[in-house]
């Protein structure tokens, strides 16, 4: 370590993992906005934070460029940790995040966080508070690996934009907000996937509309506009290609659709 230098503490480290879920290859740089403001908090030069960022480009495993090579091994645990459970690491770090900013945890939420039910006081508005927290986690990590871009149209309007889930959240507790378990969708595809209308070949990532939908309907033009014209079309994929659409959670959707 250089001198002048401080080690990272395990709560920075969840930080700065958030952060990267967050961003792109590209956005790792010190100039970014984004950057700038953990280093702020951290007390750290934007250079460092850059840094670290990129030591955690070297060890994701779904990246094919890597990053920098000086990785400790407090790096490597808070990173393990982080992955293996995605609900408790993210609502972790934005605990940690609202006591370096001094403020309450339910006070960081908006308008612009998933709809929940209004928060009533006591052990149920904690519970609705961690569950919005990581539906925020989940939509940023989601949204940011698709470049803010439906996997299907390729509409590019954030605000139209969903983090949809291949499992349902009340479905699979563990991955929840494991971004590999996310679909960048506008609203109406998002619905669509999520009653089966259309599903997702695990094996190539092509897109395959209900056969019901292909046969003969009243409404033939708005449900060809609308959905016929993605079958057989590939989706779109996340740039690097990080969170890529776990097979797994693919394979679930097609057959409890295809099969039903």
């Amino acid at each position: 370590m250089k001198p002048g230098q401080k080690l990272w503490t395990r709560e920075e480290l969840l930080l700065a993992i958030t952060l990267y879920t967050e961003l792109t290859f590209g956005q790792l740089h010190q100039r970014n906005p984004k950057i700038i403001a953990l280093a702020q908090l951290l007390g750290r030069t934007p250079d460092a934070v850059s840094y670290k960022l990129n030591n955690f480009a070297s060890i994701d495993p779904d990246l094919p460029r890597k990053g920098m090579s000086n990785v400790s091994n407090l790096d490597r645990q808070v990173w393990a940790e982080f992955f293996a459970d995605w609900n408790q690491a993210s609502y972790e770090s934005a605990q940690v995040l609202a006591q370096k900013q001094h403020v309450e945890l339910a006070d960081t939420l908006t308008e612009a966080d998933d709809a929940l039910p209004a928060l009533p006081p006591g052990t149920v508005k904690n519970q609705l508070v961690k569950v919005r927290v990581n539906q925020r986690f989940f939509r940023k990590a989601v949204l940011a690996a698709y470049n803010n871009t439906c996997c299907v149209t390729g509409l590019q309007q954030p605000g139209l934009l969903i983090a949809g889930h291949i499992r349902p959240w009340s479905e699979d507790e563990a991955n929840r907000t494991n971004p590999r378990n996310g679909l960048a969708l506008n609203g109406l595809h998002d619905k669509a996937f999520a009653t089966g209308l259309f599903t997702i070949r695990p094996a190539d990532y092509v897109i395959e509309v209900a056969p019901a939908l292909q046969k003969p309907r009243p409404d033939a033009q708005p449900v060809a506009d609308l959905l016929l014209r993605y079958h057989g079309q590939p989706l779109r994929l996340p740039a690097k290609p990080r969170f890529l659409p776990d097979p797994a959670f693919l394979a679930w959707h097609r057959a409890k659709w295809l099969t039903a």
